[in-house]
C-alpha cells in the first residue's frame, strides 16, 4: 500500500498544455510544485501563481541530475514526479526520418525513464513517493501516420506497468494517465512534422490528407476533444490518492476507442480505421 505522498512535486513540460495546467492545479491544491521546462522564462506565469520555476531538459543528463539534486538538497527528496514532457513526430513508417524518431524517443521515453531513475533512490529510502506518467490513449491502439509516436506511448505503458510492481514494496505508487484528444497545440506540431506534411509527391498522399483532416476534425470537435484542465484534475487525483489507480483514462471518447480496440480485435479495428482513413 502506498500512502498519499508528502514533499514537493516535480512536473516536466510545463511551458504549455497539460504540464502547465497540471502545475497550476497542483499549486492550487496546496502542493510545493517545481514547474520545469527547457526555457524557464516560459514559466513566468506559473511562478506568479506560486510554482517554483526550474530549467529542465529531459534529453540532457546534466540538466536532469542538477534539477533532482537541487530539489533533494532543499527537501530531501522528490515527493511526486509527474512525467509529462513529450511531443509527436508524425508520418508514415516508410517516410519518417528515423533521426527525428530517435529524438522523439529521447524525450518521450528515455527522458521519462532516466528522470524516474534519478528520483527513485530517495523515494525508496523514505519508503514513500509517487510517479505519475502521462501516456496517451495512443498507448493502447495505433492509427496510421502516427506509428512512431504510438510506439513511444506503448513504451511508456510497458515501463509504467513494470515499475508499478517493482516499487510497490517500497511504498511508492505508480500511475499512468491516458488522455484522449486534448487541445494543447499538440496537433499543430504533429501536422507540421516533415513526413506528415510532405504530401504532394508522396505515394501516401491520400492517406496523409485523410490523417490531417481527421486530426483537425477531431481536435475541433467539442464532443471528442477537451482542454488540458481535465487532465490536470486527474493528475492531482493520481498524486494525492492514498490508493491510486494504475490507469486513468481521460475523456469518454478515449474510453470508447480503447474498448473498441480491446473487444473488437484486429478485424473490427482495421475495418474502422480503413474507413476513416480512406484517401
Amino acid at each position: 500500500m502506498s500512502a498519499a505522498p508528502t514533499g514537493p512535486v516535480l512536473v516536466t513540460g510545463c511551458s504549455s498544455g497539460i504540464g502547465k495546467a497540471a502545475a497550476e492545479a497542483l499549486v492550487s491544491a496546496g502542493h510545493t510544485v517545481y514547474a520545469t521546462a527547457r526555457r524557464p522564462e516560459a514559466l513566468a506565469g506559473l511562478e506568479s501563481l506560486g510554482a517554483r520555476p526550474l530549467a529542465l531538459d529531459v534529453t540532457s543528463e546534466e540538466s536532469m541530475a542538477s534539477a533532482v539534486k537541487l530539489i533533494e538538497t532543499e527537501h530531501g527528496r522528490v515527493g511526486a514526479l509527474v512525467n509529462n514532457a513529450g511531443y509527436g513526430e508524425y508520418g508514415t513508417i516508410e517516410e519518417t526520418d528515423l533521426d527525428k524518431v530517435r529524438t522523439m524517443f529521447e524525450t518521450n521515453v528515455f527522458g521519462l525513464a532516466r528522470l524516474t531513475q534519478l528520483v527513485l533512490p530517495a523515494m525508496r529510502e523514505a519508503r514513500s513517493g509517487r510517479v505519475v506518467n502521462v501516456g496517451s490513449m495512443g498507448g493502447r491502439f495505433t492509427f496510421p501516420v502516427g506509428g512512431y509516436y504510438h510506439a513511444t506511448k506503448y513504451a511508456v505503458e510497458a515501463i509504467t506497468d513494470a515499475l508499478r510492481n517493482e516499487v510497490h514494496g517500497f511504498g511508492i505508487g505508480v500511475s499512468l494517465v491516458e488522455p484522449g484528444l486534448i487541445r494543447t497545440g499538440f496537433e499543430e506540431i504533429a501536422l507540421t512534422s516533415d513526413a506528415a506534411a510532405a504530401q504532394e509527391h508522396s505515394p501516401y498522399a491520400g492517406l496523409l490528407a485523410a490523417s490531417a483532416s481527421n486530426t483537425s476534425g477531431g481536435y475541433g470537435n467539442p464532443m471528442v476533444a477537451t482542454g488540458p484542465e481535465a487532465v490536470a484534475r486527474v493528475i492531482v487525483r493520481a498524486v494525492e490518492s492514498r490508493h491510486p489507480k494504475s490507469r486513468y483514462v481521460v475523456t469518454p471518447a478515449a474510453r470508447a476507442l480503447i474498448a473498441t480496440r480491446t473487444l473488437g480485435g484486429d478485424r473490427v479495428w482495421d475495418f474502422m480505421v480503413r474507413q476513416q482513413f480512406k484517401g
